[in-house]
């Protein structure tokens, strides 16, 4: 039995890993602002006595005993990130220096999840991980791409200067139960507004295209991915390489929703990659991973989920 720690354990994706882990007879320890995170997402474990729950931010220094940590604290929306740049910002990189250093205290392993934000809007297609990116350091979504980047550099160097055992994974579109209302990101956007019989929008022409992957294969992934001896540092890119255009998406949810919406176009924000897709190569061959839930049944999954938040919002 391992005692992990998950920051942003609250959050979408940490609620997911952290009932896996928990299934899988460990202690979890979920630290969390509640910034995009939500009590509701955990409330379920709390009766567990191998859970427990702290409400801290990530810029504040951890004081644990550990034997692997997840760090997941991070606005992952750019509704969310743009909201407070510099916060942003500085929950990637005082977080990454913190959680480093418990994890240099302790001697645990740490996992990051970076982002394929890291990748900006790519020169190169499919994203390999020895590609560098094309970010602009300047641009209303650099707090994110930037802070992310700058994390993995942080990573690097405390585990080639300290040793300490580090696990990288850049982390493609996800999606799944327990993504906010309000998130902001093109699967919930087009839910939402779909069940209301909204126009949908999508911003640009729709031809733009994202790699959507269910939330569930990213968690076997991640835990997977942490698994595998100190020698496997990463980065390695994690998604779904089933690639879709916006407006397929947009197409796709409102023929299972069996909505009325039409869609609606809106301008391209500032720096909107216009092509992702992971080359997943890599972890396929570390790990023997690859994702086993297909778009549709995802988004039947997530439907049914928002269906049910928005009849408790509205009852």
């Amino acid at each position: 039995m391992n005692r992990i720690l998950i920051t942003g354990g609250a959050g979408f994706i940490g609620s997911h890993l952290a009932e896996k882990l928990l299934r899988e007879n460990n202690e979890v320890i979920c630290l969390d602002n509640y910034f995009t995170g939500s009590k509701s997402n955990i409330a379920h474990l709390l009766s567990n006595d191998r859970f427990e729950c702290i409400r801290q931010d990530v810029t504040k220094e951890i004081f644990l005993e550990v034997d692997e940590i997840y760090n997941l604290a991070c606005p992952a929306s750019p509704v969310h990130y743009q909201y407070n740049p510099i916060k942003t910002i500085k929950t990637s990189v005082m977080g990454a220096i913190n959680v480093l250093g418990l994890a240099k205290r302790v001697n645990a392993k740490v996992l990051q999840t970076s982002t394929s934000e890291v990748y900006g809007d790519p020169h190169i297609h499919p994203q390999q991980e020895e590609y560098w990116g094309n970010v602009n350091p300047i641009g209303i979504r650099s707090c994110y791409d930037e802070g992310k980047r700058c994390a993995e550099t942080l990573f690097m160097d405390y585990h080639r200067q300290n040793k300490v055992k580090i696990k990288i994974l850049r982390i493609f579109n996800t999606y799944g139960p327990r993504m906010q209302l309000n998130d902001g990101r093109v699967v919930s956007n087009f839910i939402i507004q779909a069940l209301q019989n909204k126009d949908i929008t999508i911003y640009g022409d729709g031809s733009q295209t994202r790699s959507f992957q269910y939330v569930d294969d990213l968690v076997s992934g991640m835990i997977k991915f942490m698994n595998t001896g100190d020698d496997v540092v990463g980065p390695a890119n994690i998604g779904n390489p089933v690639e879709f255009t916006i407006a397929e998406l947009a197409e796709l949810v409102i023929r299972l929703t069996n909505s009325k919406s039409k869609i609606s176009f809106l301008a391209l924000p500032e720096n909107d990659p216009v092509k992702r897709k992971p080359d997943i190569s890599l972890i396929k061959s570390l790990i023997d991973w690859e994702p086993q839930v297909q778009l549709e049944e995802g988004l039947l999954k997530t439907i049914d989920y928002f269906k049910g938040s928005l009849k408790n919002i509205y009852a």
